[in-house]
């Protein structure tokens, strides 16, 4: 999972509002926009962790001369070792962060739910969320089919395709 900046109120407002509509959760309307602001800033610290870790691998290959190629290889064995979330694991993490949170918070009335319940559904917001890299690289290269592949143009191009395309999807 790919946690983008813009899509993170409304996680957090999904997330709060998924647990009060099933009763799990109870928040008083004055204190519900300082329960989603403690997720906000949960998720937020995590995306500014993640890019001091992803920049960390870089300097890490950087100093080591390892090749590119080895980028998925080198972040995973850093990320055991520095216990760093990566792929599904994040959204583990975040819900286990949430459900932490919702026990302690001053604007978290009551908790009904038992962790596990919590936890479940909290995954379940998260993941519908999920954004298709994939699907996004498809659409960009789709627009950039006036370049010929494997050049610097090419790309160059693509990146900004792909930036349009978040841009357009609400992403950036």
């Amino acid at each position: 999972m790919k946690l983008y900046r813009a899509k993170i109120p409304a996680i957090a407002a999904n997330v709060i509002e998924t647990l009060i509509t099933n009763g799990d959760l109870e928040v008083t309307h004055e204190n519900r926009p300082e329960a989603e602001q403690d997720l906000v800033a949960i998720m937020e610290n995590f995306s500014r962790r993640d890019f001091a870790f992803r920049s960390k691998v870089k300097d890490h290959m950087a100093e080591r001369r390892i090749p590119y190629d080895q980028y998925g290889r080198t972040r995973g064995r850093l990320a055991d070792e520095m216990g760093h979330p990566l792929g599904d694991d994040i959204e583990r993490f975040l819900a286990r962060q949430f459900v932490e949170n919702m026990m302690i918070s001053n604007f978290v009335e009551e908790v009904y739910g038992e962790d596990s319940e919590l936890y479940k559904k909290i995954v379940e917001v998260l993941r519908s969320h999920h954004v298709d890299e994939g699907d996004i690289r498809e659409e960009a290269e789709s627009r950039v089919k006036n370049v010929r592949q494997g050049t610097v143009d090419y790309e160059i191009a693509l990146q900004n395709a792909v930036r349009d395309v978040k841009k357009r999807r609400g992403l950036l």
